[in-house]
């Protein structure tokens, strides 16, 4: 008001409106010292309309106006919204004012609109209904209530400021905003906001800064800004300004709705609070749908997002919904640091139950969730391409019975470390590629999903690892694994390191590690306790198989055809023969059963280091454990098949050891010499008067000539050609033997033969393993 007045300053706050203030709009508008002027400062000559403590009745009405004014209301309170739709001012600033609305679509300022620590209400009872035309044939609408402040394609020269501003329209929009251009900001520091703000389409030169405000719109859209671009940074922090004790963080009750929004540097969101309704409207009508990819109770939907910088979701961000960025791209980093997301669990297919759901989004730099906590929900990165690190240690995860985080088909270019984090549900790496490694170290897994098929708590099926797959402990913490791990078909290019683990499996697949066709520089299998459950190492690969006795002892056992690997960690020294003996037992444990490659493979190894001795054991037990199992397999032969092994195995080691060969030989031999160069028997009765046989005595012993060859006795030459098959020293056909010793001699054949036999098969043995 002007000096004349002796009022103390208008609390335009107060629920009923004083009279001693009363200024009719009319008269604001008048021409001349009656109207604008008079409250224009007479200090100097700014064009700047200055109305301060007065209630303002009747419509303050400058809709088309061209008007080369600043109008500035301070501690004013007006009885109907202002309208300045279509006009165009210098600019327009209310401060700690109460307006029942605001009109200002379509105006064009060419300084900053500014409702500084003001109040715009529009009551149930009091709302003003727009008229609204569509034309459908003869058809005409009308009645949609319009917004408690409405600035739709509306252009303003400057910012936008509605620090500490109060708006209201709780069945409608508080701010409809639809293609507002700024070339400044829009400052809303503190702002609270019942009732839609809708910024479609908007266009800033600055920033968008809603630090410290609140938004409610619990059955809708607290902030709807689709299609929305921003040439700074969307900051929607906590606000710091003031004391300690006076620190206000960002809240939104609804939808954060910014699909295809477009954010020049980055989106800050650290504290925040985001909380949608669990039983609005919107998510019922999205628990009909039968769309999988569907989030029915998303806090904040930013679908086709693209921004230059990074995205912070950290730092006690507290989310009561989805976070639902698909098919996004973030220039910089998405920090999840320090920040709490939790989902209503479903109840039916399809689950929609997702935390974090970034599906197809690419990250530039890492993605840091560094102790986040998922007390409920999914978390979803399927496809998502990750040019830096996913960073992830001390974090919490909780899904039960489902898969807790999906990143299928996910690149990472730099590492994925989920280092000492506590996981309920399975985590689900199938078919991820990772530049670096993967490091799982000290990390519990428990309660995963329940498949068809399967029951893993760690699935990193046909992953590609650029460097290490790490699954061990972290001092002292243990990698855990209560569901089993799955890596079948993963390409490791250096190690998979599974020392200090502890791994378990649940019914009714029990298997605790499934590393088929697993190909690595080095297998680390060393776990703290045998595997609770069957180890799977078919067609696995390594170049060093580093392992101890917990491993082999796997409860369930190991499958382990064509497993292959060039070098044992510990090797066995040439002279230890118990350390091989104690290898060969931990295979036989744990295959419980015969299967031959896995010797064949061991003894390969040792070949190749050099130790043929070793190598050969091996093989000759093989062989020793093959007729066992032939045996066990025939009831009426198995006794024969026994017999037939050990005769190989005494006389030549099944071929490996020929040297055993000779040494019989020469037992037989002088065996043979001995019995038939000495005797007792009566030559008499021998005596023929046919002279083509010859009655030779030998001490007591008589054996006939039966054709007269000019042979001469020789014991010696005799026994050499009943051992030797085939070949024929012209003895044994020539000299005649009867009673026990035409049985002795037919022994020494049959040994022949025998011998014979497995000499020629363990010389075949030897070319094939030469060749």
């Amino acid at each position: 008001m002007t000096t004349e007045s002796a009022l103390p300053p208008l609390d335009p706050f107060a629920g009923i409106p004083d009279r001693r203030y009363e200024v009719k709009a009319a008269d604001l508008l008048k021409p001349g010292n009656a109207g604008l002027l008079r409250w224009r400062r007479q200090a100097t000559n700014a064009p700047i309309v200055y109305v301060e403590d007065a209630y303002i009745t009747g419509t303050l009405d400058l809709r088309a106006a061209d008007l080369k004014y600043l109008f500035r209301f301070e501690r004013c309170r007006f009885e109907h919204p202002p309208d300045v739709r279509e006009a165009n001012l210098l600019g327009l600033v209310f401060r700690k004012c109460w307006l029942p609305g605001l009109k200002a679509r379509n105006m064009r300022s060419r300084n900053d609109v500014r409702l500084i620590r003001s109040v715009v209400q529009v009551d149930g009872a009091d709302r003003e209904i727009e008229e609204t035309t569509v034309q459908r044939g003869d058809d005409r609408e009308r009645g949609m209530p319009n917004a408690a402040v409405n600035f739709t394609d509306a252009v303003i020269e400057g910012s936008m400021v509605l620090t500490r501003t109060v708006i209201s329209h709780p069945h409608g929009k508080a701010i409809h905003a639809d293609r507002l251009v700024l070339t400044g900001a829009l400052l809303a520091y503190r702002m609270v906001a019942n009732g839609e703000v809708r910024l479609p389409g908007l266009r800033t030169g600055g920033n968008v800064n809603f630090s410290g405000a609140t938004l409610n719109n619990p059955d809708g859209f607290a902030l709807n800004g689709n299609g929305l671009h921003i040439g700074g940074s969307l900051l929607c922090e906590v606000d710091n300004y003031g004391p300690a004790s006076q620190r206000k963080r960002f809240s939104a009750t609804g939808i954060v709705y910014l699909p295809s929004a477009t954010v020049d540097s980055d989106i800050v969101m650290r504290e925040a609070k985001l909380t949608v309704s669990q039983h609005g409207p919107i998510a019922v009508d999205a628990w009909k749908s039968n769309d999988p990819y569907l989030d029915p109770r998303p806090a904040l939907v930013a679908d086709r997002l693209r921004v230059d910088g990074n995205v912070e979701l950290s730092d006690g961000l507290q989310a009561l919904g989805t976070l639902r960025m698909v098919n996004a791209r973030i220039g910089g980093s998405l920090r999840l640091a320090g920040a709490e997301v939790r989902v209503e669990r479903g109840k039916s297919q399809p689950y929609y139950d997702r935390a974090l759901h970034l599906d197809g989004t690419e990250i530039g730099g890492d993605i840091e969730a560094t102790s986040l906590r998922v007390p409920a929900g999914q978390l979803r990165l399927a496809d998502v391409t990750v040019g830096g690190n996913f960073l992830a240690w001390n974090s919490m995860f909780r899904h039960p019975g489902r898969d807790v985080f999906s990143a299928r088909r996910s690149k990472i270019a730099g590492n994925f470390q989920l280092t000492d984090a506590t996981i309920h549900g399975t985590l689900r790496l199938q078919g991820v590629e990772v530049g670096g490694s993967i490091n799982l170290a000290g990390t519990r897994l428990t309660e995963p999903g329940m498949r068809a098929t399967s029951s893993f708590s760690l699935d990193v099926r046909t992953g590609r690892i650029g460097r290490d797959l790490t699954l061990r402990d972290n001092n002292g913490r243990p990698f855990t694994a209560e569901g089993g791990v799955n890596l079948d078909g993963a390409q490791v290019a250096r190690r998979v390191d599974l020392r200090g683990s502890e791994l378990r499996s649940l019914p009714p697949f029990h298997v605790a590690l499934d590393a088929g066709d697993v190909a690595a520089d080095e297998f680390t299998l060393t776990p703290n306790f045998p595997p609770e459950g069957r180890v799977v190492l078919r067609r696995a690969h390594c170049g060093t198989l580093t392992d101890n006795d917990e491993f082999w002892a796997a409860s369930s056992g190991i499958e382990l055809e064509d497993f292959r690997y060039d070098a044992l960690g510990r090797g066995i020294p040439l002279d230890d023969d118990k350390a091989l003996d104690h290898r060969i037992e931990l295979l036989r444990k744990a295959m419980r059963g015969y299967r031959p490659g896995p010797y064949d493979q061991l003894a390969h190894m040792l070949r190749a280091a050099g130790n043929e001795e070793h190598a050969s054991t091996v093989a000759l037990r093989k062989q020793q454990f093959r007729y066992e199992a032939l045996a066990r397999g025939f009831k009426f032969f198995g006794p024969g098949v026994r017999l037939w092994s050990w005769l190989q195995r005494s006389m030549v080691g099944y071929g490996y050891r020929p040297v055993r060969a000779l040494g019989w030989l020469l037992t037989l031999l002088v065996l043979g010499s001995l019995w038939f160069g000495l005797g007792t028997d009566d030559c008499i009765h021998w005596a023929t008067s046919d002279p083509a046989h010859q009655i030779i005595a030998n001490g007591d012993r008589c054996v006939v000539n039966q054709q007269d060859t000019g042979l001469q006795w020789n014991p010696v030459i005799y026994t050499a050609d009943l051992l030797v098959p085939i070949v024929d020293f012209g003895n044994k056909s020539r000299w005649y033997m009867h009673g026990t010793d035409n049985w002795v001699a037919a022994g020494f054949t049959a040994s022949g033969w025998i011998l014979a036999t497995t000499v020629a098969a363990g010389v075949s043995r030897m070319l094939r393993r030469d060749n």
